[in-house]
C-alpha cells in the first residue's frame, strides 16, 4: 500500500477534494492523507461539490502537517504554491509533485457563481488525480 500526502495552505477545499479523488481512484492500493500548514476546517461547499460528484468527503477532517511527520510517504503532492514554499522535509524516499490550482474559496460573486468556480476547480482536481493514480497503479 502507498502513502500519499497531499498538502495546501489550509486543507479546506483543493487537498480535500484531492483527498477525496485519490481515495476514490486508488482504492485498496492507497491511503491517502491530506493537510496544511494551516487548518482552516472542511469547506462546506467542497463538500457539496464532491457530493455532486458522487464522493462523500463529509468524514474529512482539517489537519497540520506536522501530524503525519512520522509517516513514510511514497508521494507528496502540493496543491498551491504556498503549501510547496512552506511544506517541511519529509524524512522519506517520497517523490513530490507540484501544480497550483486556483483557490475556490476565494471565489466572489452570486452563489451560483462561487459554485461554479468550485466545480471547475473540482473537475480540474479529478482529471489530474485521475493522472496521478494511473500512473502510480502501473508501476506496481
Amino acid at each position: 500500500m502507498k502513502n500519499i500526502l497531499v498538502l495546501c495552505t489550509g486543507n479546506s477545499c483543493r487537498s480535500q477534494i484531492a483527498e477525496g479523488y485519490l481515495q476514490h481512484f486508488g482504492a485498496d492500493a492507497v491511503k491517502v492523507y491530506s493537510a496544511g500548514v494551516e487548518t482552516h476546517g472542511v469547506n462546506p461547499r467542497a463538500i457539496e461539490i464532491m457530493r455532486e460528484d458522487g464522493i462523500d468527503i463529509s468524514h474529512h477532517t482539517s489537519n497540520l502537517v506536522d501530524e503525519y511527520i512520522d509517516i513514510p510517504f511514497d508521494l507528496i503532492l502540493t496543491v498551491c504554491d504556498n503549501a510547496k514554499e512552506r511544506c517541511p522535509y519529509f524524512p522519506s524516499k517520497a517523490e513530490r509533485i507540484h501544480y497550483s490550482f486556483s483557490d475556490p474559496a476565494k471565489a466572489t460573486g452570486t452563489e451560483e457563481e462561487i459554485k461554479s468556480e468550485f466545480r471547475k476547480v473540482r473537475n480540474e482536481i479529478k482529471e489530474y488525480t485521475q493522472i496521478i493514480m494511473h500512473a502510480m497503479l502501473a508501476e506496481n
